[in-house]
């Protein structure tokens, strides 16, 4: 076990994974300790090199009296950077973990390289955090164990994970009152939301569907639009993404701190010209109502189509859209994808991309080719189409 001593404290933290891969610091929530991450950390060290570190007064870090300041804990985050001879590194954070690294980015700036700011924000309620400290100086951490399980977890998850669930409500209850009292202070006190947009290291903002404590509303959004040029992700799940989301946080992370800016941009140019030729097949409003539904599960294959299917098959210019619409009417009537083949069928007759005489004429030529059952259900799928459109006409 590695501990940095630091005006008489002792901090714990491990470095794990290959040397010859960037450092990534992983900080954790209020209430948590380095175990936070133990879902997530396989999933990072394939491309990092991870620093864990406990908090002081979390884990098997010591747990002095009195209040904490964010400033103090960035302080300890750059000491322990020093033992472990890290010079710089990308820094992610959970909770007061993305507090401590937006600290750590302003008063450590030379130490990093990214951050990654999880389910986190630069401003909460002082009166609500005065309440909970007095509480646990008061009665002890177990008196706020069950509200915090309850605002970490998605009740499905928790539910579905009780093992989860009890050793969150466990280590809660046993972390030394005077350090979630004294994290606690550091949260209250803290003095960030006038200063980050002095951040100049690029920026990730995670923010999950579930979380009650720093919801994308009234937190994320905030951090997204003053920090410069910060980019945002939403993962499913509350208040802990490495526990109840790691494949889609470590997916983000990875994503996001060893990008390819080169491999960047040509994706983009892809997917662009991909959604210019969606608009065009199948309408400016259509497309705009999809890409508005689309969620956390749907947005990467939703971006792999657009990039592929529209911007690679319908940009070549061997088929004119007249001919890969038929197309692709006979092969998703013969597959029997309904929601498909209506979807062309009403792009085509309302984009002016075939007339009703050549939809008959490909279901006719499809009754032959695969089946007179696919093509009668293609038939009646088509019919409601155009009623519904002369009625709208």
């Amino acid at each position: 076990m590695a501990y940095t001593l630091r005006d008489g404290v002792r901090l714990h933290w491990r470095l794990e994974g290959a040397a010859d891969r960037p450092v990534l610091v992983l900080l954790n929530s209020i209430g948590t300790d380095l175990s936070l991450w133990d879902r997530t950390v396989p999933l990072l060290l394939p491309a990092f090199r991870l620093l864990r570190i406990d908090t002081r007064g979390a884990g098997g870090s010591d747990a002095p009296e009195g209040d904490y300041t964010l400033a103090m804990l960035a302080d300890d985050v750059a000491a322990i950077m020093d033992d472990a001879g890290v010079a710089q590194a990308a820094v992610a954070g959970v909770s007061l973990g993305g507090m401590i690294a937006m600290q750590c980015a302003l008063d450590h700036p030379e130490r990093v390289a990214a951050l990654a700011l999880i389910c986190t924000s630069a401003t909460m309620d002082p009166a609500a955090w005065t309440t909970r400290i007095d509480m646990v100086r008061q009665q002890g951490t177990a008196a706020i164990a069950d509200m915090a399980v309850g605002r970490f977890l998605s009740p499905g998850f928790a539910a579905r994970h009780p093992e989860i669930a009890d050793s969150l409500r466990d280590g809660i209850a046993r972390q030394a009152d005077a350090g979630y009292a004294g994290a606690g202070a550091a949260i209250r006190d803290m003095a960030l939301i006038d200063r980050i947009d002095a951040i100049a290291v690029p920026t990730l903002v995670v923010t999950a569907m579930l979380d009650v404590s720093t919801p994308y509303a009234g937190h994320g959004e905030h951090l997204v639009a003053t920090i410069p040029a910060a980019r945002h992700v939403g993962v499913d799940g509350a208040h802990l993404p490495p526990i109840e989301a790691p494949a889609a946080l470590a997916t983000a992370l990875r994503r996001f701190l060893t990008r390819d800016e080169a491999v960047e941009a040509a994706a983009d140019t892809l997917f662009e010209a991909g959604l210019a030729n969606r608009r065009r097949v199948l309408g400016h409003a259509w497309v705009e109502r999809s890409l508005a539904r689309q969620t956390p599960l749907t947005a990467d294959f939703q971006a792999m189509i657009t990039r592929i299917a529209w911007g690679e098959i319908w940009g070549r210019p061997g088929l004119d859209d007249r001919t890969r619409r038929l197309i692709v009417l006979a092969i998703t009537c013969a597959l029997g994808r309904w929601e498909e083949f209506a979807l062309h069928v009403r792009a085509g007759l309302t984009q002016g991309g075939f007339t009703r005489d050549e939809l008959k004429e490909v279901l006719m030529q499809t009754a032959i080719y695969a089946g007179v059952p696919a093509a009668n259900t293609g038939f009646a799928e088509a019919q409601t189409i155009i009623d519904t459109l002369d009625q709208d006409a």
